[in-house]
């Protein structure tokens, strides 16, 4: 579902052909408190990797169009819807990698075989029909893949043949007892091998178009250690975790603070044990504008950025460590240890999976930047429906006249009352002053929430309403 894109200021000075972001770093929970989501709303959204655009159509808006200018992170979308429709949801956790075991799939039992069918493990039949996949899927039959067979690393084991995929029926093993009338390898469940990323991908697999496959086919590594790993922002936080943090605190001190406690609990607990000469050094090294831009963001990001980039996110990573509860806290937790522990972001919450799915055709997403969107509604006669929009931090790599100019745009577009909310992380952006007499600041809803923003490393949150 992808449109050629349209030059805009960050497409000419970044390179966007790999993943950048696995996952959305920007919390959805005071995101949805912001816009205040309606049955009737339209909603368009910065795609990145897909769980915000999903927790707003989780909310229950009418139409939520996803937008990027990066292929790859829509590829990461359209994975995960092809994952909402087809997986459990202890399944979708584990492809994520938000949980590190191998759930198990009941719906996947087989009951016996009756003697002489031999000992193919596979259902006799396709599996029923999803509601919704005659939209997703291609006309045309799925290729197939070349990951077919292959098979990532259950934890706790060093390797893993096909046996333990349930897509793939084990070898011949003259360990089983031979058939008889009331027994026969069949008897033994799919279900009872718990599956791998890779054969959890092999069933989301036939609902991607054909490019999003290929793109996917290509990437069986990412997948096999969970697809919200696979970002270059994911793999800076796994070098702080493996390579600068274990020489800071020890295994035990990460596990303590992670247990959270309340607020003077953890006021001292940061002060006495976390807030160390070494954690302060290192920590500005790693976050420095240089180690970012080389390792973690792309270094045109930075741009308009003044002052000091490790200072802020250390001031900001003091709030969440203190002010905020680290044990509620799912994004530091991924930082800290590389799972989501017992704390989930809004999308990834089981109370929340079925609202998701159920609302999935609602769902459009498009290779596109926001102002050739702006074009296409227009020439669609639908100019000035817009009533939420979710702009991640997309004016951190604009200047303040192309700022200006796009969310004056923007203002044109959408209705009265509609809701603006962003992210400032390094550079302060926020509606001109010429747009004062119809784009109105809402101080009143930004200041609390971004108090509570469990994304730490913004400097600020906006929200700001049409007048």
């Amino acid at each position: 579902m992808t449109t050629p894109a349209t030059s805009t200021e960050a497409a000419a000075s970044v390179d966007f052909t790999h993943i950048r972001y696995a996952q959305v770093w920007e919390d959805a929970d005071i995101l949805l408190s912001a816009l205040d989501i309606q049955p009737t709303d339209t909603v368009v959204s910065i795609a990145s990797a897909g769980d915000n655009a999903l927790a707003l159509l989780g909310a229950g808006a009418a139409r939520v169009v996803a937008l990027d200018l990066n292929p790859a992170q829509l590829a990461c979308l359209e994975l995960r819807v092809a994952a909402y429709r087809t997986l459990t949801h202890a399944e979708l956790l584990y492809l994520m990698g938000s949980r590190s075991s191998c759930p198990r799939n009941p719906s996947l039992v087989e009951r016996p075989a009756p003697s002489g069918l031999g000992d193919d493990r596979r259902p006799s039949t396709p599996p029923p029909h999803q509601p919704g996949h005659d939209k997703a899927c291609p006309s045309t039959a799925p290729t197939p893949s070349p990951l077919e067979g292959r098979a990532s690393s259950c934890p706790g084991s060093s390797s893993e043949s096909s046996s333990l995929n349930p897509l793939i029926p084990p070898k011949a093993d003259t360990s089983y007892p031979s058939h008889s009338a009331d027994f026969s390898v069949s008897a033994f469940p799919i279900s009872a091998f718990p599956p791998t990323r890779l054969a959890l991908y092999q069933r989301c697999r036939p609902l991607l178009s054909p490019k999003v496959a290929a793109f996917w086919d290509s990437k069986p590594d990412i997948i096999a250690n969970g697809i919200g790993s696979g970002g270059k922002f994911e793999n800076y936080f796994r070098l702080f975790r493996t390579r600068i943090l274990p020489l800071v605190h020890g295994r035990k001190t990460i596990e303590a603070l992670l247990q959270g406690g309340n607020e003077s609990e953890r006021r001292r607990f940061y002060d006495e044990r976390w807030n160390t000469w070494r954690w302060r050094l290192l920590f500005r090294v790693f976050f420095s504008r240089f180690m970012m831009g080389r390792l973690g963001r792309d270094p045109a990001f930075f741009k308009y950025v003044k002052g000091s980039v490790a200072d802020r996110i250390l001031k900001r990573a003091e709030h969440a460590l203190t002010a905020l509860d680290p044990a509620k806290n799912p994004y530091l937790h991924w930082i800290l240890t590389g799972t989501h522990g017992e704390t989930l972001p809004w999308a990834l919450r089981e109370e929340n999976f079925t609202r998701i799915r159920d609302r999935l055709d609602r769902l459009e997403w498009h290779e596109l930047p926001l102002e050739a969107f702006l074009d296409q509604e227009r020439a669609a006669g639908r100019e000035a429906r817009i009533d939420k929009l979710n702009l991640s931090d997309i004016f951190e790599y604009m200047s303040d006249a192309n700022t200006a100019e796009l969310l004056t745009r923007l203002v044109n577009a959408s209705r009265p009352g509609a809701r603006f909310a962003y992210w400032n992380m390094l550079a302060p952006r926020s509606r001109p002053e010429a747009l004062a007499d119809r784009l109105q600041p809402r101080p009143d809803l930004a200041a609390p929430l971004f108090a509570q923003d469990k994304a730490f490393f913004y400097s600020a949150f906006v929200v700001e309403e049409r007048r």
